[in-house]
C-alpha cells in the first residue's frame, strides 16, 4: 500500500505542470492609447462680422462709424501654414458733416456739406501661420470698396447729393481663433485706400482725392466639413 500512495503522488506531481500548460493563457488588453485633437482649417465658411471705421486724415471733421455684415471664405491648410481667400460686405454708417456760411449772389447763406458711406467690402488673399492647432495668426490684403454718399443742403436755395463707387486695396492683419466644433472667432484691422471720384460734375464738379480707411473689425464664421482629426 506504501509503494501505491507514492507512486500515486509521484504520478500526481507530474501530471500537475501539464494541465497547468494545458490551462487557457490569460488576456491581455493593451491599454489605450491617448488621442490629441488637431483642428483642420480646410474648407468653406460663413460669417458675421462688424466693426468700426475712421478716415485717416488730419482734418476736422473726419467721417467715423461702425458697419455690420457678413462674410464668406475658403481655406487650405498644409502643415501648419493656412492659405486663404475671403469677401466681406457690410451695411455702414461712416460719416461726417459741416456747416459754414457760403456766398450765393451776395448772400451768406448756411449750408451744410456731408459725407456717407453707406456699404463697403472687401475681396482679399490671406497667408496665416497655427500658433498652436486652434489659434491662426495671418497677414492679408486684396480689393477694396465702398459706396459713398455726399450731399449739399442751403436752404431755399440748393440741395443736392449724389453717390459714387469707389475702388482702391487693402492691407491688414488678423488672429482667428477656433472656440468649438466648427465655430471661430477673429479680430482683424485692415487699412484701406480707396480712389477719388468727381461728384456734381453737372453742376460744379467736386473731386474726393483718395480716402484712406482704417478699420478694426471682430467675426464670429461656421466652418464647413469634418473641423476635427484624430492623431494617434
Amino acid at each position: 500500500m506504501k509503494k501505491v500512495l507514492l507512486a500515486s503522488a509521484c504520478l500526481f506531481a507530474l501530471a500537475a505542470p501539464a494541465s497547468a500548460a494545458d490551462l487557457a493563457a490569460r488576456p491581455y488588453t493593451k491599454a489605450p492609447v491617448a488621442v490629441a485633437s488637431l483642428y483642420n482649417w480646410t474648407g468653406f465658411y460663413l460669417g458675421i462680422v462688424g466693426g468700426g471705421a475712421w478716415e485717416n486724415s488730419s482734418d476736422d471733421p473726419r467721417m467715423q462709424g461702425g458697419f455690420v455684415g457678413g462674410t464668406v471664405g475658403y481655406n487650405w491648410q498644409t502643415s501648419n501654414v493656412v492659405f486663404g481667400i475671403e469677401a466681406d460686405g457690410a451695411w455702414a454708417d461712416v460719416n461726417a458733416s459741416a456747416t459754414g456760411l457760403v456766398d450765393f449772389g451776395g448772400a451768406l447763406v448756411p449750408t451744410t456739406v456731408s459725407s456717407r458711406i453707406d456699404a463697403l467690402g472687401t475681396v482679399r488673399g490671406r497667408i496665416g501661420w497655427l500658433a498652436s492647432p486652434s489659434v491662426l495668426l495671418y497677414a492679408t490684403g486684396g480689393y477694396a470698396w465702398i459706396n459713398n454718399k455726399i450731399s449739399v443742403s442751403a436752404p431755399p436755395v440748393l440741395s443736392l447729393s449724389e453717390s459714387q463707387f469707389h475702388s482702391g486695396w487693402t492691407v491688414g492683419a488678423g488672429v482667428e481663433a477656433m472656440f468649438a466644433p466648427n465655430w471661430s472667432v477673429k479680430g482683424e484691422y485692415l487699412y484701406r485706400s480707396l480712389g477719388g471720384e468727381t461728384y456734381f460734375s453737372g453742376v460744379f464738379p467736386v473731386n474726393t482725392g483718395t480716402l484712406d480707411l482704417h478699420t478694426v473689425q471682430v467675426g464670429v464664421n461656421y466652418h464647413f466639413g469634418g473641423p476635427v482629426v484624430a492623431k494617434y
